[in-house]
């Protein structure tokens, strides 16, 4: 084997691997990889029987919600078991070489943060695509994106080459930072780290008109365009007089998770450990439950927020230190008569959301649908106005966005984030604390555990 110079990693990269195998070697691992992918396509059958056989024992009543919906997007679907068989063994084929394993840190950090920019190019790049066609003054943008459109092709091919190496170096320094906070096990944590960047799902979102609640969920494929959206929305809400979204997600715990392609070092880091929280929790009460009850997924939820916000920063605290946000403030106690509080931004995002979602709930409660969706419609238009680029606010637009409930604003009043937060500021580290949330399933359980801790 031959091994490239390291100290020039990624240029070396452009043209090469970092790990030259022999022909022997290739072909073998061609071998391997043909057969991996022979045996996941068996998994995928028998899966797909699995799910048939599951379906005529126990599938919904003809008339639900969940059959109407099915039966309306039967073929706008994502397509799960597709999407796994390609992940895994895109995975496993890489994990027979493990070319990350030869770099030194430093190479590590420098070939992960050019991802990080090729992304931004890509990014740049497409928007620049797209606000050409969208232009009137431009009478043929398919002939004006000649050039750009081939570059983009190059990019892609150049991210496609380097896609793996980063997703491991990811996968690897989060690993470091959870085994140091108490969730490994002889050296590994458990379970593994594995994610994969990836064009994510659409989600629909279902809530009842008369009150705030997830009643379904279906992810949808890749790709809608916001008239597509619309269209499904409507053909939902008119079938059950229901309220609906479409939106997109930022990450998805499947196995490999399922990460939205970006360029920001901060939120892959945090959405990387988010997902791997559910990975960690889906073996236990909470998240085996975490259908069971609205309140069941926000305490889920909160904690997968509060564990992706803290392990995600301290990877980047120690593997790339100069681009670790500052932390906020604290704001004075109340106690220190002379402490200048900060000025308070002119609109502040959460808190707004706050208030409309307090304010929607008590119209809701007092029965006046009619006058809460209006109110909502107005909201959002101040909040376009404000530079906040809210396509729809209703029912489930607050059912989605209402569960991550780690700081405030969709969630309202509802006690459970605030509580889940009390409990980790109870616990002298995040692994304690996780320990002790992995098991509550409701909220009388939180209330329970809290006062456990506090006599």
């Amino acid at each position: 084997m031959v091994l490239c110079k390291l100290s020039g990693l990624p240029k070396c990269l452009l043209s090469a691997t970092i790990f030259i195998p022999m022909t022997s070697r290739r072909e073998r691992i061609k071998r391997l990889r043909n057969f991996l992918s022979w045996m996941v396509q068996q998994w995928k059958l028998a899966l797909l029987l699995a799910m048939l056989l599951n379906l005529a024992a126990e599938g919904p009543p003809p008339g639900s919600l969940d059959t109407q919906v099915n039966r309306l997007l039967a073929g706008e679907g994502f397509d799960f078991a597709g999407w796994e068989v390609e992940a895994v063994v895109g995975k496993l084929t890489h994990s027979l070489l493990g070319p990350q394993r030869y770099m030194d840190e430093s190479a590590r950090r420098d070939f992960f943060i050019d991802y990080l920019g090729l992304v931004a190019d890509i990014q740049q790049l497409d928007w620049g695509i797209r606000f050409t066609y969208t232009d009137p003054q431009i009478q043929d943008p398919e002939a004006a994106t000649v050039e750009l459109r081939a570059r983009l092709v190059e990019l892609r091919a150049a991210q496609r080459a380097r896609q793996a190496f980063a997703e491991s170096i990811l996968e690897e320094q989060t690993a470091s930072i959870l085994i140091d906070e108490g969730f490994g096990v002889l050296g590994q944590e458990v379970p593994p780290t594995s994610l994969h960047f990836t064009p994510l799902p659409m989600l629909l979102v279902v809530s009842p008109r008369d009150h705030i609640e997830k009643v379904l969920d279906l992810y949808l494929r890749h790709g809608l365009d916001v008239a597509q959206q619309e269209v499904i929305e409507e053909q939902v809400d008119t079938m059950q007089d229901v309220s609906s979204l479409v939106t997109g997600i930022g990450g998805l715990s499947a196995y490999p998770a399922m990460l939205l392609e970006s360029s920001s070092l901060n939120w892959v880091a945090e959405v990387a450990a988010h997902e791997w929280t559910h990975h960690y929790l889906t073996p236990r009460p909470l998240g085996w439950n975490y259908d069971a009850s609205p309140g069941t997924r926000t305490i889920n939820e909160t904690v997968a927020s509060i564990v992706g916000k803290e392990v995600g920063r301290r990877v980047v605290a120690r593997y790339y230190p100069e681009l670790l946000p500052p932390e906020p403030e604290p704001v004075p106690e109340a106690s220190e008569p002379d402490a200048a509080l900060p000025e308070p931004p002119a609109f502040d995002f959460r808190t707004e959301m706050r208030k409309t979602r307090i304010r929607v709930d008590e119209l809701l409660g007092e029965g006046k649908i009619e006058a809460a969706e209006a109110y909502m419609e107005e909201r959002r238009q101040e909040f376009v106005a404000q530079g906040y680029y809210i396509r729809k606010l209703n029912q489930a637009y607050f059912a989605f966005h209402g569960a991550y409930a780690d700081e405030p604003g969709a969630a309202g009043l509802d006690p459970v984030g605030p509580a889940v937060q009390e409990l980790r500021a109870l616990s002298p580290d995040l692994h304690t604390f996780v320990a002790r949330v992995a098991h509550v399933t409701s909220w009388a359980e939180l209330q329970a555990q809290l006062a456990k801790i506090q006599e």
